[in-house]
């Protein structure tokens, strides 16, 4: 149902897209405050809603949090996925291009999940630590089906080590990029590119 205020027609937002509306606005404060600094009132009050319809989507502000990391989670997820059949080298690349196209456009969103890992509550940290591990066997399942890599990871017990580290550079440059760093995304994922080649071909 539409409502009409002040001559102007203001469509009602489907459940759907009320819940998108909240977290949006939960990575924007989330990725400016600390998880402790940021109150559900806070949150309703910038969408508009009462604090009862936001309680009514997410119990607790645990929850609510722990919903913003798993909806960027998902999304790094479905932009990185692997290709099967394309090599390596070539994912890498594309998937580097998405990644911090990814990172650009939704830079609150991005914080925000990157925040949980200082976040005081464990219950949040291990959605974040779910969510990392579920980016590190995306990358290795990519390399082990590529022929150029995949025999080679058999004798290197450190790859599982290195593509971890790997995702914390990758983490570091990006959130040090969005901060205002002099250099283009082209430079950037380059940088992050030959940082996993360098330790795969070494």
């Amino acid at each position: 149902m539409a409502a009409n205020q002040g001559g102007r027609t203001r469509r009602r937002l489907s459940t759907e897209e009320r819940r998108e509306q909240l977290l949006s606005v939960g990575a924007r404060l989330f990725s400016e405050s600390p998880y402790d600094d940021v109150w559900i009132e806070q949150v309703a009050e910038i969408a508009g809603v009462s604090r009862g319809l936001l309680y009514h989507y997410f119990p607790t502000k645990r929850d609510f949090f722990a919903a913003v990391v798993e909806r960027e989670s998902e999304r790094m997820l479905r932009l990185t996925a692997a290709v099967p059949g394309v090599p390596v080298r070539e994912q890498l690349t594309a998937g580097l291009d998405a990644y911090l196209e990814y990172v650009e456009a939704h830079a609150h969103g991005y914080r925000a999940f990157h925040r949980a890992d200082a976040a005081g509550d464990q219950a949040v940290r291990r959605v974040y630590q779910r969510a990392l591990a579920a980016q590190e066997r995306q990358i290795l399942a990519a390399l082990a089906a590529d022929p150029e890599f995949g025999s080679a990871l058999e004798n290197r017990p450190d790859v599982r080590i290195a593509v971890r580290g790997w995702l914390a550079f990758t983490t570091a440059v990006c959130l040090e990029w969005l901060r205002g760093s002099e250099l283009g995304r082209a430079q950037v994922r380059d940088l992050c590119a030959r940082a996993l080649l360098g330790v795969l071909t070494s």
